[in-house]
This record gives structure tokens, sequence and C-alpha cells, in this order.
């Protein structure tokens, strides 16, 4: 081969016939510098040359790790589903999408009357599932929301859960051992776990028979995070009593799981017909993501179903496993505890408004009523 004496050659690679690569002419390094740069006496420029060579390995993530990444994977969530199946419906590229179909998206949900809270979490795991550098853009979304927002006063509504109170919740523990099926067992473990743990449905999913202790008269939750204490562990200790009887009724459940050879792993099982606990494999498509934990929707229709067949009637709010959270808390408000103890209680954050808003002032406004002080109607003779 040729070349002409005018040509610039910017790389070349000298090797003899069959042999090894010999020699590469790269590229002059470059200067890495910028107003920020410091250099100390001695330390001369820094430049591309300076930088660390990557190989294959440096690129690679184990399969385990690999795994992991993949349950966290945005791509996976229900909103994204539903933006897919929408966009395929209007004949819309879901992935990247642009910044038009982004938006369009938005007032799709909003024209299904959704809460504000829940289209901001729709429309955010959305975002996070595009690519880097090419997610849309967020600003006429935003815009959209915030006249939604003040047309539709109906949409920044919360519904509270009912507070499922020490009554309600003796009546459906009552009812669910008197059933004398092992499901009924568990779930009265559940629900007086859950009215004195005050946890969120999550934590008492997510909680194995290692992280408890139980002793006579009392049961001691190692808890690995909750919601306001991402990176802290907590040793909680409940104590029992008389009517709850959490002791008792944890013993109780985890004795029928070690009857079958159970003694470590989820605290709460799925439970078959036969009162066998459910194992991964018995529960097939189920327990791809759970595996043999409980979902928290269990517990929520778990509460619901208990909840009439004790013949229960709540106001209208909605009946739910938060109630559970709600109901203890409210009871604790009722005995007048103070914010502060509420907070610690429920693991609140540090002056959290929740407490007083949502238990403390509704229970003193229920116990001052101010038509007590109107006389009784008395009719003329």
């Amino acid at each position: 081969m040729s070349v002409d004496a005018t040509d610039e050659i910017i790389d070349a690679e000298l090797v003899e016939e069959g042999e090894a690569l010999a020699l590469v002419d790269e590229p002059a390094p470059r200067l890495l510098v910028d107003q920020h740069t410091i250099l100390h006496p001695g330390q001369g420029l820094p430049t591309t040359a300076d930088g660390p060579r990557y190989t294959d390995i440096d690129l690679r993530v184990s399969p385990e790790t690999s795994a992991l990444l993949k349950k966290l994977d945005p791509d996976e969530t229900g909103p994204m589903k539903a933006f897919r199946k929408w966009c395929g419906e209007q004949g819309r590229v879901p992935k990247p999408c642009t910044t038009a179909t982004f938006t369009e998206y938005s007032r799709h949900l909003m024209s299904k009357n959704l809460k504000v809270s829940t289209i901001k979490n729709y429309m955010s795991l959305i975002r996070r599932a595009m690519p880097v550098g090419k997610k849309p853009d967020s600003s006429e979304y935003l815009q959209l929301l915030a006249l939604y927002r003040k047309d539709n006063k109906r949409a920044l509504r919360v519904k509270q859960a009912f507070p499922l109170t020490l009554p309600y919740v003796m009546a459906m523990i009552e009812k669910a051992e008197a059933s004398g099926r092992p499901i009924g067992i568990r779930d009265a473990a559940i629900f007086a776990f859950g009215y004195r743990f005050l946890g969120r449905s999550i934590e008492d999913v997510d909680l194995l028979i290692e992280d408890l202790t139980i002793t006579d008269d009392r049961v001691i939750v190692w808890l690995a995070e909750d919601k306001t204490h991402k990176d802290e562990a907590q040793t909680i200790v409940l104590m029992d009593r008389e009517d709850i009887q959490l002791v008792r009724r944890l013993r109780l459940w985890l004795e029928h799981l070690a009857s079958f050879g159970v003694t470590e792993g989820p605290l709460f099982r799925h439970v078959l017909k036969n009162g066998k606990p459910a194992s991964a494999e018995t529960r097939a498509k189920k327990a791809r993501k759970r595996g043999e934990h409980l979902r928290p929707q269990v517990i929520n229709e778990r509460v619901k179903y208990w909840f009439t067949a004790a013949g229960l009637v709540g106001d209208g709010s909605p009946v739910t496993s938060h109630g559970l959270r709600a109901g203890g808390a409210t009871d604790l408000a009722v005995a007048e505890a103070t914010d502060e103890e509420l907070e610690e209680a429920g693991r609140w954050v540090k002056g959290s408004p929740i407490p007083r808003r949502d238990y403390v002032r509704p229970a003193k406004n229920a116990k001052r009523d101010l038509f007590a002080k109107v006389p009784l109607h008395a009719p003329t003779a």
C-alpha cells in the first residue's frame, strides 16, 4: 500500500504479517484543566493520559447484581406498563417517549379524576424509566397539573382510613380465632401485632421470624428500616396487654409454622387450604417478587374480610390495613398521649404534623362537643 506524503496519518499500526500489534500512534493527550484546577508544587498539568485505562471487566456486573438491578427496574412498574399500553392504543412510541406524549398522557390521567398525588407518582415513575439523556420535559405537564389542582379541588382530597380502634380490632381478632382455621390464627396474630406495632403494612410483611424475640410479657422487634428511618435499624419493645394478648397469639402462629418445620424466614406467610404454609414454589406466578412474604395488599384484603365477617360498621371511610395503624394512634390520642409520644410510637419523623393533624386534634374535637352546652329541646305542652 502506498501513502501519499501529504496524507495525514491519525492512527497507524505497524505489524509484521501474522504477528500481534506492534505500535499504535495515538493522538496527543489533552489537557484536563478549568478555572477550578489547583496545582501543588512540582505537580504537572493533568491530561487525558493520566486517567484510568478501562478494560471489559470494568464495565460488567455479576449475574447476582444484574438480577437485583432488574428488581428495581422502573420499566416493570404498574404505571409504566399502563403507559406502554396507552401508547400502543394511541400509536405512540413509549420509550423513549417525546415530551408531547408524556404531556398528553398526564392529561389522560387527569381525565380519570385521579388524585394529584397519584398522578405525580405515576408520572415520576414513567419519567424515571426513560433512558438517561432522553427524559421528557416535565414543565408542560406540571402546568397542566397546576390547572387541574386549581379546577378540581376533590383531586386534593385524601380519604383517611377508618381507624380500627381497640373495640374493632378485638371483634375482628375474636371472629378470626373462632373460625378454628390456621388462616384465622395467622390473621388474629397480624391484627394484634399491627395494632400494637403501629407499623405500615409493608413493614409488617417484611419482618422475619428472626427479627422477633418473644418473652412472657413482651415482644422485642428488630426493625431494619422504615419509611422515615431508611439507614437506621431500630429495636422496638411491645409490652403485652391482657386484651390484645400479643405474646400468646404470636406464639400460637409460630407454633403452627414450626409444626411444618418453618422456624425462620418471613413471619407472616400465605396459608394453603390444608393449613400448610405456602412456599414460593406452590405460589407460582404470584411468588415472583415477594417470594414467601405476604404482599401488603393481602393484609388489606384480610382486614376487609374480617371487618365484614364480624358485622362491624364504619363511618363510610375506607376500611384498610392502614386502619390498624390509625386505630392504635387514635386510641393513644384519646388517652392524651403527647405529640412526642405519638411520634415515637408510630416512628414518624420528629416534628411531623401527621400525629396532631390526623389523630390528636380529631380525638380532642370528638371529646369536646360544643353542642353539649345547648339545652335539650323540651316540647311545650
